[in-house]
Protein backbone atom coordinates (compact mmCIF):
# COMPACT_ATOMS: atom_id res chain seq x y z
CA UNK A 1 0.00 0.00 0.00
CA UNK A 2 1.40 3.30 -1.23
CA UNK A 3 1.96 5.34 1.87
CA UNK A 4 2.91 9.45 1.64
CA UNK A 5 4.55 10.96 4.77
CA UNK A 6 5.03 14.92 4.99
CA UNK A 7 7.18 16.83 7.34
CA UNK A 8 7.73 20.43 7.37
CA UNK A 9 5.73 23.70 6.93
CA UNK A 10 4.81 25.98 9.70
CA UNK A 11 4.47 29.33 10.37
CA UNK A 12 6.84 32.34 8.50
CA UNK A 13 7.13 36.13 8.12
CA UNK A 14 6.83 37.55 4.09
CA UNK A 15 9.82 36.88 2.59
CA UNK A 16 11.07 33.61 4.80
CA UNK A 17 12.07 29.94 3.61
CA UNK A 18 10.15 26.76 4.42
CA UNK A 19 11.14 23.23 3.12
CA UNK A 20 8.68 20.65 3.18
CA UNK A 21 9.49 16.50 3.11
CA UNK A 22 7.37 14.16 1.47
CA UNK A 23 8.60 10.19 1.61
CA UNK A 24 7.23 7.34 -0.57
CA UNK A 25 6.54 4.03 1.06
CA UNK A 26 5.39 0.55 -0.29
CA UNK A 27 6.01 0.77 -4.35
CA UNK A 28 8.97 1.52 -6.57
CA UNK A 29 9.48 4.65 -8.36
CA UNK A 30 9.41 3.46 -11.66
CA UNK A 31 7.05 5.84 -14.01
CA UNK A 32 6.31 7.83 -11.48
CA UNK A 33 5.97 11.73 -10.71
CA UNK A 34 5.78 13.18 -7.48
CA UNK A 35 5.09 16.53 -6.75
CA UNK A 36 3.03 19.09 -4.68
CA UNK A 37 -0.46 20.90 -4.47
CA UNK A 38 -1.61 23.81 -2.42
CA UNK A 39 -5.20 24.71 -1.75
CA UNK A 40 -5.56 28.36 -0.53
CA UNK A 41 -8.18 29.62 1.34
CA UNK A 42 -11.41 29.25 0.05
CA UNK A 43 -9.78 27.84 -3.49
CA UNK A 44 -9.85 24.53 -5.00
CA UNK A 45 -6.24 22.76 -5.08
CA UNK A 46 -3.95 23.67 -7.30
CA UNK A 47 -0.81 22.34 -8.61
CA UNK A 48 3.18 23.93 -7.29
CA UNK A 49 5.37 21.65 -8.75
CA UNK A 50 6.42 18.04 -9.60
CA UNK A 51 9.06 15.87 -10.88
CA UNK A 52 9.51 12.86 -13.46
CA UNK A 53 11.48 10.32 -11.20
CA UNK A 54 13.11 8.57 -14.36
CA UNK A 55 15.25 11.75 -15.00
CA UNK A 56 14.62 14.03 -12.24
CA UNK A 57 12.98 17.08 -14.07
CA UNK A 58 11.36 19.07 -12.41
CA UNK A 59 8.28 21.61 -13.22
CA UNK A 60 6.42 24.38 -11.86
CA UNK A 61 3.61 26.44 -11.78
CA UNK A 62 3.98 29.81 -13.51
CA UNK A 63 3.85 32.37 -10.04
CA UNK A 64 6.42 29.77 -8.43
CA UNK A 65 9.31 29.78 -10.59
CA UNK A 66 12.33 31.05 -9.10
CA UNK A 67 11.29 31.30 -5.55
CA UNK A 68 10.51 27.30 -5.24
CA UNK A 69 12.36 24.79 -5.95
CA UNK A 70 11.71 20.80 -6.07
CA UNK A 71 14.30 18.26 -5.45
CA UNK A 72 14.64 14.51 -4.15
CA UNK A 73 16.29 11.82 -2.87
CA UNK A 74 16.59 9.24 -5.02
CA UNK A 75 17.65 6.08 -2.25
CA UNK A 76 15.33 7.77 0.44
CA UNK A 77 12.01 8.03 -2.09
CA UNK A 78 11.65 11.64 -0.68
CA UNK A 79 10.80 15.01 -2.52
CA UNK A 80 11.37 18.06 -1.22
CA UNK A 81 9.79 21.70 -1.56
CA UNK A 82 12.46 24.62 -0.72
CA UNK A 83 9.94 27.97 -0.56
CA UNK A 84 11.80 30.70 -0.91
CA UNK A 85 10.47 34.40 -0.72
CA UNK A 86 7.65 33.25 0.86
CA UNK A 87 4.45 36.18 0.91
CA UNK A 88 0.79 35.94 2.37
CA UNK A 89 -0.93 34.45 -0.97
CA UNK A 90 1.53 31.67 -0.49
CA UNK A 91 -0.54 30.77 3.28
CA UNK A 92 -2.55 27.49 2.75
CA UNK A 93 -2.60 23.91 3.12
CA UNK A 94 0.39 22.08 0.80
CA UNK A 95 -0.03 18.16 -0.15
CA UNK A 96 2.04 15.82 -1.04
CA UNK A 97 1.42 13.59 -4.36
CA UNK A 98 1.93 10.91 -6.60
CA UNK A 99 1.00 8.85 -9.89
CA UNK A 100 2.77 5.80 -11.62
CA UNK A 101 2.60 4.63 -14.76
CA UNK A 102 3.78 8.17 -16.51
CA UNK A 103 4.47 7.93 -19.93
CA UNK A 104 8.12 9.64 -20.51
CA UNK A 105 6.47 12.70 -22.94
CA UNK A 106 3.91 13.87 -20.14
CA UNK A 107 4.12 15.75 -17.27
CA UNK A 108 0.73 16.03 -14.87
CA UNK A 109 -0.82 18.62 -13.14
CA UNK A 110 -4.08 18.07 -12.70
CA UNK A 111 -4.70 17.07 -9.03
CA UNK A 112 -7.60 14.45 -10.57
CA UNK A 113 -4.59 12.37 -12.26
CA UNK A 114 -2.53 12.37 -9.12
CA UNK A 115 -3.81 9.24 -7.15
CA UNK A 116 -2.20 9.13 -4.16
CA UNK A 117 -1.77 12.03 -1.44
CA UNK A 118 -0.51 13.40 1.29
CA UNK A 119 -2.20 14.38 4.64
CA UNK A 120 -1.29 18.24 3.92
CA UNK A 121 0.71 20.34 6.08
CA UNK A 122 -0.29 24.06 6.76
CA UNK A 123 2.10 26.76 5.56
CA UNK A 124 1.25 30.02 6.78
CA UNK A 125 2.50 33.15 6.14
CA UNK A 126 2.13 36.58 8.22
CA UNK A 127 3.82 38.88 9.69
Amino acid sequence: QVQLAESGGGLVQPGGTLRLSCTASGRTMTKSVMGWFRQLPGKEREFVAALKWENGRPYYMESVKGRFTISRDNAAKSVFLMMNNLQSEDTGVYFCAAKWGVITSHYPQAAAEFGYWGQGTQVAVSS
